[in-house]
């Protein structure tokens, strides 16, 4: 291991190892206790002991260039007593320094530090002592005078510019504010010539102690003095920081930026050794922030501190305690409300509560008898009254959650007069209307999502896909877009086959061949995407549909890529050549790759022969009995939620895939004349009981993932995550395999058995599948029905 990389394992001991063999009378204890003191935190100690391990030497010249806290750490030891350790010299005049001024790299005495400047009123070159009204340098013997009391001067400004404000209650806030009198003539000079610094533009300020006397003047009634806003997001809020000239919040200092090391736009968290930015992510997983777990001795991230030292989240393992409300025996946290232990899962769920009957966060009860926060509380003390809206609760800096809310949607889309823009109304008033105010607020706090809405509400990027699809791609901006689309403020549009055309778009764009790029161009736009739009019709794609599309062209081009890479084309390639290909290649690249070599056949540009595989029914095994034993335990659980009883039932009965159930709405399921009907093809399905009544009881109950945007209106049997959107049938397809259900191997057995039983027109009608593909499976299961349709015909004769 490197001398940095020992540094960066164990800081403190590489620092007492480094100043104990520089100074062999030290004792060891001491030398880390002053190392603990003087190095503060792990990330200043780790600066500190790459510093001295990289040049030790520095510890017996007391010579800059080095940091500052190298030079604390050569004083406190001097002070402690040890010879050894030279102390810090001026880089100047090289005589030694006593208290810690740097310039720079380098450290200075007081007499050098602070460099003489031409007076303004005697004009010799003296060391500077004050600074007049216009902030120029003055000499000990020519101070700038002025003949009036600054706090009188002060108080008068104040009271001229507030007349409402009384005199004593100014110099009462005067006195508790500034507390030097070099700052009390500074700042009556200030606020004569600005008294505007006063009444709104304190964010011109050039000294934070204006703030502090603005706030301290609006707590006893001020009503012209005002509270300065960010000049960036126009909100009133602690302008702490200060950029080119100006005071402006924590938020805006802190803007999202692209990490150094993943590239994710994100707020910095921290910053590297050079400087460059660092998201939180980065930052805990770095190398450098690990610490070895006092437990299992593995260096990891931490997860809590005991005073035996970190130990990282393995070895902090939660309590196995019986959870109150589901009665299992896992890993349970104590509800600070019931005092009871409660599970992961319990504490996330919500439900409508047995006593008030609202909808929100299950905080006690049962699985059958959830109860919400306000009705599970044992004392009604507990929570406060919310000042603003008057709902009981806990209370956040003085306020609810939607209270919190209200104001943070306020602050991004009202504009100067209070008004939201026409398009943006509908959204405003959903996210205010939540169910989950604490979900969104935690989206708004995301950086990305602040400053696109920023941008949208205050007219700075036009409402429209086009200009939103001008920005970087990610998750946040798929997000935005469907709760846009979701409360009408964007049209709807079919988001895979935008991003496949545009994938597309790309692809062919790469080809470096013209007549390369030409045959790509008509085989994904004409061949494929044509295919597509026909089969899709009037609805949108599934990115399972985009997949398979995505997947044949990528097969193309990586086919070109191979016939490039031996000097050939499509033309003039061999049969042998091709041959050898399919003979190395696997059966995911022969089956995609083969569309593209057929279509080209077809089109006249290849002489090639490529089969396709004709299907020869099932691979796996069909297990019937397996089938409807786990039809019976989704019929009878009650533990199981609805949503998933009725998905595996519709895979196990009725054959269909999650994509298929994904998408069905509301409108697929009728009931009338005392029967359920479903829609799965052309005709409907009636439903037996008891999946009858669990597919309206998913009707009267279904609920998403989706709190930000979501209306309550979604169409959706299954709604998803992302407002107005359902489950993806890879969630959906997740959900079922934790439940014991393999949608794939489970669809087999059912269309297996459906086709010995039913004719094949019937099957493809009732089911919703090709016409060709209920004839294949007839043939695999060995399901006769030549001798049904002669008797149908007899019959009719008769």
């Amino acid at each position: 291991m490197t001398a940095p990389a020992e540094a960066l394992a164990d800081p403190a001991g590489t620092v007492v190892s480094l100043v104990t063999a520089a100074d062999p009378a030290l004792e060891h204890d001491l030398v880390r206790r002053i190392v603990e003191q003087v190095g503060g935190g792990r990330s200043k100690r780790r600066r500190l002991a790459v510093e001295l391990a990289g040049d030790p030497s520095v510890l017996t010249t007391g010579q800059s260039p080095a940091s500052k806290v190298a030079g604390d750490l050569m004083l406190a030891l001097r002070a402690a007593g040890a010879t050894g350790i030279s102390p810090p010299w001026c880089a100047d005049c090289g005589r030694r320094v006593t208290s810690m001024q740097r310039r720079g790299e380098h450290w200075y005495c007081a007499p050098c530090f602070v460099r003489p400047e031409e007076c303004a009123g005697c004009g010799n070159t003296r060391q500077v002592a004050f600074r007049d009204r216009q902030g120029r340098p003055r000499c000990s013997k020519c101070p700038d005078r002025d003949s009036r009391d600054p706090l009188l001067a002060l108080v008068e400004v104040i009271v001229m510019t507030d007349p409402g404000l009384p005199a004593e209650a100014a110099a009462a806030a005067i006195e508790a504010t500034v507390t030097k009198q070099a700052h009390l003539q500074k700042l009556a000079w200030l606020l004569h010539d600005k008294p505007g610094l006063l009444t709104g533009d304190g964010a011109k300020a050039p000294f934070p102690v204006v703030l502090r006397l603005i706030d301290a003047l609006c707590g006893p009634g001020a009503t012209r003095i005002r509270r300065p806003a960010c000049p960036r997001c126009q909100r009133v809020i602690s302008l702490s920081k200060q950029q080119d000239g100006l005071r402006i919040c924590r938020n805006c200092f802190a803007r999202a930026v692209p990490c150094a090391k993943c590239g994710t736009t994100r707020e910095p968290a921290a910053r590297d050794s050079q400087g460059r930015p660092l998201c939180p992510y980065c930052l805990v997983t770095d190398p450098v922030n690990l610490e070895e777990c006092v437990r299992c001795r593995r260096r990891r991230q931490v997860s809590t501190r005991t005073p035996a030292g970190p130990v990282c989240a393995t070895c902090n393992p939660r309590d196995i305690l019986a959870c109150s409300s589901c009665g299992r025996t896992v890993p349970c946290t104590v509800s600070k409300i019931t005092g009871q232990p409660r599970c992961g899962a319990c504490a996330r769920s919500r439900a409508q509560c047995s006593r008030c009957g609202q909808l929100a966060p299950a905080r006690a009860g049962t699985r059958d008898a959830a109860l919400c926060g306000d009705c599970a509380v044992p004392d009604p003390g507990l929570f406060k009254t919310c000042p603003g809206c008057g709902s009981p609760g806990r209370l956040i800096a003085g306020a609810c959650r939607r209270c919190h809310l209200r104001q943070r949607l306020d602050e991004l889309f009202t504009d100067d007069a209070g008004h939201v823009r026409p398009e943006l109304q509908v959204l405003h008033q959903t996210l205010a209307a939540t169910d989950r105010p604490a979900t969104v607020l935690t989206w708004l706090s995301s950086g990305i999502s602040q400053a696109m809405l920023t941008e949208l509400a205050a007219g700075l990027r036009p409402l429209t896909h086009a200009a939103l699809d001008e920005l970087p791609a990610s998750k946040p901006l798929t997000h935005l877009r469907s709760v846009l689309v979701a409360t009408g403020a964007l049209p709807a549009r079919d988001e895979h086959l935008v991003q496949l055309e545009r994938w597309i778009t790309q692809t062919v764009a790469d080809r470096a061949d013209r007549q390369e790029k030409e045959t790509l161009h008509r085989y994904a736009v004409w061949h494929v995407l044509r295919r597509l739009r026909q089969r899709i019709r009037s609805t949108h794609a599934t990115y399972g549909q985009a997949g398979v599309a995505r997947r044949n062209i990528a097969a193309a081009v990586a086919f070109l890529d191979w016939l490039t890479a031996r000097g050939l084309t499509l033309a003039s390639c061999p049969q042998g050549d091709l041959d050898e290909w399919t003979a190395a290649a696997s059966t995911s690249q022969r089956g995609p790759a083969g569309h593209f070599i057929r279509w080209a056949r077809s089109q006249k540009l290849a002489s090639l022969d490529f089969p396709a595989t004709r299907w020869a029914g099932p691979t796996r095994v069909i297990d019937a009995e397996g089938r409807w034993a786990q039809a019976r335990h989704l019929l009878h659980d009650g533990t199981l939620k609805p949503g998933d009883r009725v998905a595996g039932l519709l895979v196990l009965l009725y054959a269909q895939q999650p994509a298929t159930i994904s998408r069905l709405t509301l409108g697929h399921v009728q009931s009338r004349s005392g029967e359920v009907h479903l829609r799965l093809g052309q005709e409907p399905v009636v439903l037996p009981e008891p999946l009858a009544g669990l597919v309206l009881r998913l009707v009267a109950t279904r609920q998403g993932h989706a709190a930000t945007g979501d209306q309550g209106t979604s169409p959706w049997l299954l709604p998803g995550g992302r407002p107005g959107q359902p489950i993806s049938p890879y969630q959906l397809g997740e959900r079922l395999r934790q439940i014991g259900i393999r949608p794939g191997p489970a669809r087999s057995t059912a269309l297996f058995q459906l086709a010995t039983e039913l004719p094949a027109a019937i099957l493809a009608r009732m089911l919703g599948i090709h016409i060709n593909v209920a004839v294949a499976w007839q043939r695999a299961s060995a399901g006769d029905w030549i001798s049904y349709a002669a008797d149908v015909s007899r019959r009719q004769e008769d």
